[in-house]
């Protein structure tokens, strides 16, 4: 049976578009010079190919032999798709060198148009492509009968069944709104600094998902990383089960453990012992059947390996079984969306059901193209996670070594289920730590504070400290016998 709708031949903006675009529907491509719109509309008709159907290249722009060149070096079928050349050759240049294709007064009856409508006849193509189709505008005398060209030629190949993509020259000194106003479709392809971005803003008769969307363009042709969406994912049903961290009394301050498919924040000044605290959960989740994965932004693979390995959290040999991945995220390797989908793939397609992300800081200066987009960035990711019934760990670093308590300096507690804190304090001119339980969604919790340590045997969370006060206040105090510290 026929579907209502054609990929686009790039698995990512097919996404976007709901499953792609709808057949024998029109859709414009428009974006600045250089942002790849030869190149989409190459993967267009190169899955028309594979498709079995026919795939016309309607070219108004470069000569075909740079075109086919261009599908070649990607491999999208430059011999299985028939082009139709109208671009300009070296004999439609006038003395003063001014070119010109046609004189504007001949366009209606030209016989450019009575070539085409023969091609179209003969090939019967399934999938079109007339890339730019600005280049009409010099064909004709005004914007009325550049419309009305336009829309022959719209009901020309709507007649022929067709699959049509148009791309178009945006820039500021040229409008295309009347473009965007008769098709039926519009993508737009942005070219910022650090990153490119895919936007549909209109998608007659389907759905589609909003919003600016990552692309490059790598050696083997367009690659498009739609932005997650937790609203748009579908829900896993999170079971209660709880976690344990293996260590018995952390395990206390937290009611038994963390709950299966919930956000944790560890939070704390540099230094504390976050890292160390997830790779702790991480190995203990492992234990426990899960499959796990650490998101490395502020420190190298093998430098925590190693540190993991001196304090007795044996994480080496799950790394090496393949039920611990430690993916290092150097900076502006990838964008937001990237990342997103190298994460939605360990989750959708590698069963992977602990996710942390180590730390915050670097998750904001690592991403390209975040700019202030930051938090709201890291709440969508946790929340696409949540809804897909992952644990989640997120190590925040606050800049305040000691003095005033805080948990989080970016308003991101909101997406945290449970809040563990761990705190640098002063005793008898000596540096301490204590790790304490600030919020839990899923259950009760203690609310003592405990001393915490990393040693050579692993974590050690000590008995409450009924004695130590005014850690919230920023001025911790010991009270009482000196020895209950």
């Amino acid at each position: 049976m026929e579907t209502n709708q054609v990929s686009t031949g790039i698995k990512g903006l097919d996404r976007i578009l709901d499953n792609g675009l709808l057949r024998r529907q029109n859709a414009l491509l428009r974006g600045p010079p250089g942002a790849g719109k030869t190149i989409f509309g190459l993967h267009f008709l190169a899955e028309g190919v594979e498709q079995d159907e026919t795939s016309l290249y309607i070219n108004l722009g470069e000569p075909t032999e740079y075109v086919q060149r261009t599908a070649a070096e990607f491999d999208l079928h430059p011999d299985d798709i028939h082009f139709h050349d109208l671009s300009p050759s070296d004999d439609q240049f006038a003395e003063d060198e001014a070119y010109s294709l046609f004189e504007a007064a001949d366009v209606e009856q030209s016989v450019f148009i009575e070539e085409l409508k023969d091609t179209i006849q003969d090939i019967d193509p399934d999938r079109v492509l007339v890339d730019p189709i600005t280049e009409f505008r010099y064909l004709t005398k005004d914007d009325r009968q550049f419309r009305k060209q336009i829309l022959g030629l719209l009901d020309l190949l709507k007649d022929a069944d067709a699959t049509v993509l148009l791309t178009s020259q945006a820039a500021e000194t040229v409008s295309d709104d009347d473009l965007q106003f008769l098709t039926d479709t519009v993508i737009s392809l942005h070219k910022h600094e650090s990153h490119r971005t895919v936007e549909v803003s209109k998608f007659r008769g389907s759905s589609f998902r909003d919003g600016h969307h990552s692309y490059e363009i790598n050696d083997e042709g367009v690659a498009v990383w739609p932005r997650i969406r937790p609203d748009r994912q579908a829900t896993t049903e999170v079971t209660g089960e709880t976690l344990s961290s293996g260590v018995p009394e952390l395990d206390q301050l937290l009611n038994g453990g963390i709950t299966q498919g919930t956000v944790t924040f560890l939070s704390g000044p540099t230094g504390v012992g976050k890292t160390t605290t997830g790779a702790q959960f991480l190995k203990e989740g492992v234990t426990q059947g899960k499959k796990a994965v650490m998101y490395q932004f502020e420190e190298a693979r093998h430098t925590l390996l190693q540190r993991a390995e001196a304090v007795n959290i044996p994480i080496k040999r799950l790394v090496e079984d393949g039920d611990l991945s430690i993916e290092e995220i150097p900076p502006e390797a990838y964008t937001l969306d990237e990342f997103g989908q190298i994460v939605r793939t360990a989750v959708e397609e590698d069963g992977v059901d602990m996710v942390m992300i180590d730390g915050t800081q670097g998750f904001k200066q690592n991403l390209r193209g975040l700019g202030d987009d930051a938090q709201q960035a890291l709440l969508h990711l946790g929340r696409y996670l949540r809804s897909q019934g992952v644990s989640v760990i997120i190590a925040h670093e606050i800049h305040n070594v000691t003095g005033t308590f805080q948990v989080t300096e970016e308003g991101t507690s909101n997406l945290a289920d449970t809040i563990i804190f761990l705190r640098h304090v002063e005793y008898q001119g000596e540096m301490r730590k204590v790790i304490g339980t600030l919020k839990m969604r899923a259950s009760d919790f203690e609310r003592s504070l405990r001393e915490f340590e990393i040693t050579e045997y692993g974590l050690s969370v000590g008995e409450p400290l009924p004695n130590l006060r005014g850690i919230l206040s920023g001025t911790p105090e010991w009270s009482g016998d000196k020895d209950d510290s």
